[in-house]
């Protein structure tokens, strides 16, 4: 078959005061903050996009903030980690960031033979650095890590399932992908091309660990393919592999379609096209609120219901 899917397009996630969101994902790892705009579904939130210097595919971390939400649980049917991929020699640079940040981490952990941490931000989501062996993306240099150590983009994502087959099958007869290593038989690791930015490990969970989807909680993770084209070829083979697959959503910045496999986790097949740049320059991503075309007629009402943000690159990042 033909690969459609191409790896990670982004992964959306649940956070609750923006502005603390902000300034984690900015200062504490050093993304840029690539767009600011709104939940489309509830207008008077925000919607941010993370990410490297132009929010390319595979490097995009999104939140929706709820100010008032409670911290959500990790567990069952859920995306409980998030993996970024560092430089292979960064590792001991990021450990004592985090330490001098005052945000507790694990010991390095290896794991099919590569090097990681793992820690949580301040909403308690799941987040690995993984010291990737052969990521040649680059890492954006604008903020206050250093190129030669910046984050590249999503390694993979960790998935908690019950029973990993039936997972494993929309992976390997809708999605493309393989299984590349497991450990024991609770952990299977699948990929395409064996690439930074595409792997997700399947983790069998204990059934009476079922999540509580709030803040700190993944909302969706999402896949990446070319173009609407090859998009509503995968709406058809999700249809024919008999899952309820929705119609095709305009994002703006790309286009949608969204399903969920039998674990229960939601998931997305996101368009390459047309990126972040149809609406401002690569100097000036993130720097003003943009609105889908739809919303700009209430924009004075929206902006009034949105908290305003500040963005600061500069390490001021206290727990």
């Amino acid at each position: 078959m033909e690969n459609l899917i191409s790896g990670i397009h982004h992964v959306t996630a649940i956070a609750s005061d923006p502005q603390r969101n902000v300034n984690f994902y900015t200062q504490v790892l050093g993304l840029r903050l690539v767009k600011k705009t709104i939940n489309f579904d509830a207008p008077n939130v925000y919607h941010f996009y993370f990410g490297t210097e132009k929010g390319s595919p595979g490097t995009i971390l999104t939140f929706f903030p709820f100010k008032a939400a409670a911290r959500g649980r990790r567990g069952l049917g859920e995306m409980t980690f998030t993996s970024f991929s560092i430089p292979e020699r960064s590792l001991d640079f990021w450990k004592d960031r985090l330490s001098s940040l005052n945000i507790v981490h694990s010991d390095t952990i290896s794991r099919f033979g590569e090097q990681l941490v793992r820690f949580t931000d301040h909403d308690g989501m799941g987040l690995e650095l993984v010291a990737a062996k052969g990521d040649d993306r680059k890492g954006w240099s604008g903020g206050s890590i250093p190129e030669d150590m910046a984050i590249k983009g999503f390694f993979g994502a960790t998935l908690n399932v019950r029973d990993s087959k039936p997972t494993a099958a929309v992976l390997t007869e809708v999605l493309n992908y393989s299984l590349i290593d497991k450990i024991q038989d609770n952990r299977f690791r699948y990929g395409i091309a064996g690439k930074p930015g595409e792997t997700i490990d399947l983790v069998v969970a204990d059934p009476d660990s079922r999540s509580i989807q709030s803040a700190g909680s993944v909302h969706h993770l999402a896949f990446r393919t070319k173009n609407e084209t090859q998009q509503l070829r995968i709406q058809g083979i999700l249809h024919d592999f008999g899952l309820q697959v929705t119609e095709v959503k305009d994002r703006n910045y790309f286009k949608s379609i969204y399903f969920r496999e039998p674990g229960g986790i939601l998931f997305e097949v996101a368009t390459d096209e047309p990126g972040f740049l149809i609406d401002e320059s690569s100097e000036g991503l993130g720097n003003a609120l943009k609105l889908p075309e739809w919303a700009e007629p209430q924009r004075a009402q929206i902006e009034k219901q949105l908290e305003p943000i500040q963005v600061n690159y500069d390490v001021r990042w206290k727990e």
